[in-house]
């Protein structure tokens, strides 16, 4: 008799797995065919890609500035020589100096008699990778050490692309770190607030109506402010996510108390309260799970936030600060109308938002669409 029941046991066990193997599969099917998705899935891995091997893609070190190049236009990179009129390996040509007569603005043209040719995989400016190990060489350089600015250079002659692509770091995640904290106090206090119910739910809902009625940039202003100017770039980092996450929690922890609510009640939370089973292990190892797929696309879908409100942070002056560098940083340069006129490729690094925060609402919205159950 007890080998029939082990039997039975071992049968439905495989049963569920089988189950829960072909909703995923299905998602999985569902999540392939969103192209946006892909798409964005796809951007989202190169721009991380990106930031992980920044010091080795950026040709210079972030504070490294190329005296007399200030303001200095992107590098044309040419493939035909106007020397012989022939196809070639990329090349430049060199910058040469002049003034405008009038409003003597530097004016940079391109020397025709040389050309500089573009290698790869050479040895650079020496920087550290990370911060930890002593690194020169770079993805790729140009011949005699001829400057290459393929997003210009700002007003202190230092370039754009490096800085670019050293601060996506800060700027992508910091929005993972932001929302790991929010995951974990909007989980644990929207669990608790929905499980228990009662005056506890009460005021914590009630605190929740306090933080979400304030406007967030305020918050966020006011915080930021408070964080000293002679910090190191790592405390600063440490202490913008916090801020981030201040108030970043309060939709979350609602959204957890809502399903909660619908859940308590169902037999299979019963069971696990009859057979001892504490609060906690409740609400982590039986209501969370259930509707975890729901929490991975609220957190896919605020991602975004939290580096838009980094970008606003630095781009007022109350985020990261130099010696940090992030996108929001860089955008600094872009303060006032006349910059905009003189040197409109200082606005590339916004490209970069744009992108990234488009790419993860295509995730998101492919995540959503996938792990529904209504349209499995």
């Amino acid at each position: 008799m007890s080998i029939e029941v082990k039997q039975a046991v071992t049968d439905t066990s495989n049963t569920t797995k089988e189950l829960y193997s072909s909703v995923a599969q299905l998602a999985w099917r569902k999540f392939k065919a969103h192209r946006l998705a892909r798409i964005g899935a796809t951007v989202l891995a190169a721009l991380y890609l990106i930031a992980i091997f920044s010091d080795f893609i950026a040709p210079y070190p972030v504070a490294y500035r190329h005296k007399g190049f200030r303001d200095t236009p992107p590098t044309k990179i040419h493939i035909k020589s106007e020397i012989t009129g022939e196809y070639r390996r990329p090349f430049i040509y060199a910058y040469t100096r002049t003034k405008d007569p009038v409003s003597l603005r530097p004016l940079y043209n391109e020397n025709k008699e040389k050309e500089y040719t573009i290698r790869f995989f050479c040895a650079g400016p020496e920087t550290k990778f990370w911060g930890i190990f002593r690194m020169q060489t770079r993805l790729f350089c140009v011949d005699e050490n001829v400057p290459i600015f393929l997003f210009g250079t700002e007003s202190v002659s230092r370039d754009v692309f490096s800085r670019s692509m050293v601060g996506s770091r800060i700027s992508l995640f910091i929005g993972l770190g932001g929302v790991a904290i929010s995951f974990v106090l909007g989980g644990i206090i929207g669990g608790i607030s929905g499980y228990i119910g009662g005056l506890l739910d009460e005021g914590i809902q009630r605190t929740i109506d306090l933080l979400m009625g304030i406007p967030t940039l305020p918050i966020w202003i006011g915080l930021s402010a408070a964080v000293p100017d002679n910090w190191s770039v790592g405390k600063t980092y440490f202490a913008i996510t916090i801020v981030l996450s201040v108030v970043g929690w309060t939709g979350l922890a609602r959204e957890v108390r809502g399903k909660l609510l619908a859940l308590r009640e169902m037999d299979f939370v019963t069971a696990a309260r009859v057979s001892g089973s504490s609060t906690y292990q409740i609400i982590v190892g039986h209501l969370l799970p259930n509707f975890s797929s729901h929490l991975i696309v609220s957190i896919t879908l605020a991602i975004p936030a939290m580096i838009l409100g980094e970008t606003a942070l630095s781009f007022i002056g109350l985020g990261m600060k130099d010696p940090g560098v992030s996108w929001g940083v860089l955008l600094q340069e872009c303060l006032g109308f006349t910059p905009l006129i003189y040197a409109p490729w200082k606005l590339i690094p916004s490209i970069f938002v744009v992108i990234t925060v488009l790419m993860f609402n295509f995730l998101g919205d492919g995540l959503r669409d996938a792990t529904d159950p209504y349209s499995l």
